[in-house]
């Protein structure tokens, strides 16, 4: 197995965050500093900073849903307002990692995994996975605003600082300064960004569902496990078909 994906399938971090890893030199394997593309197996040791790993095939695999609210930083950084400090004093005790962001001034739905092959799953702007949105912005929402956000709006990607035009959504008014928009892709601050091509200010986001899995029945700050039916579903759609 490739380290990248032997780290992710651990529930240590994502494929992507096993790369940087692995290329800032953090990342040993049976003592010696590893390299990218490495192959390794469940005899091999690998340590992450300096703290070993458990095989992939020994981890059980578990996924939460979390309402995050606004204030929380999406990072497992040791940090006073990061979601790694927030999960401890909520007493998730398991090491899991957020599929995903979402900024720290929004808040709503946030899955917790350390299932590292569906994270790369669900993460994979290939796959097209639904991710839907509440907005409130600072002016009356119009039927002309609301046909632009759907037909595709050219923005900066804040990650490469590049134009790029979103993907057409399904964007539906629900009230005078409120609406609804389903997202098939996850740029850098991409809805602030695409209200701001027309002149609107967000006031508040919520993340209410991602995939087959929404927010109901959730209060702000609780985090609860996926149903049975809810995991074997969204594992489904991701084409895993049912965790072993």
């Amino acid at each position: 197995m490739r380290l990248n994906k032997y780290i992710s399938d651990s529930g240590y971090c994502s494929r992507r965050e096993a790369d940087r890893l692995i290329e800032a030199g953090k990342v040993r394997v049976n003592g010696t500093t590893a390299e990218m593309g490495m192959q390794v197996g469940d005899g091999d040791s690998v340590e992450v900073n300096g703290k070993g790993i458990k095989a992939p095939n020994t981890v059980k695999k578990v996924i939460y849903a979390f309402y995050k609210p606004e204030g929380i930083v999406t990072t497992m950084a040791d940090e006073p307002d990061g979601l790694a400090v927030y999960l401890k004093n909520k007493g998730i005790d398991k090491r899991v990692f957020p599929v995903g962001r979402l900024d720290k001034d929004s808040c709503g739905l946030l899955l917790l995994t350390n299932d590292g092959e569906l994270m790369n799953n669900i993460l994979k702007t290939s796959n097209n996975h639904q991710k839907e949105y509440v907005v409130k912005v600072n002016k009356d929402v119009t039927d002309d605003f609301i046909k632009k956000m759907g037909a595709g709006v050219e923005i900066t990607d804040g990650n490469t600082g590049k134009k790029v035009t979103t993907r057409r959504c399904v964007v539906k008014k629900n009230g005078k300064r409120t609406f609804t928009i389903v997202l098939r892709q996850g740029l850098n601050r991409q809805i602030r960004r695409m209200c701001g091509a027309f002149g609107y200010e967000v006031l508040s986001l919520k993340r209410i569902r991602i995939m087959n899995v929404n927010i109901n029945g959730l209060r702000e700050g609780e985090i609860r496990p996926l149903t049975p039916e809810e995991n074997v579903k969204l594992r489904n759609l991701c084409g895993m078909g049912e965790q072993e």
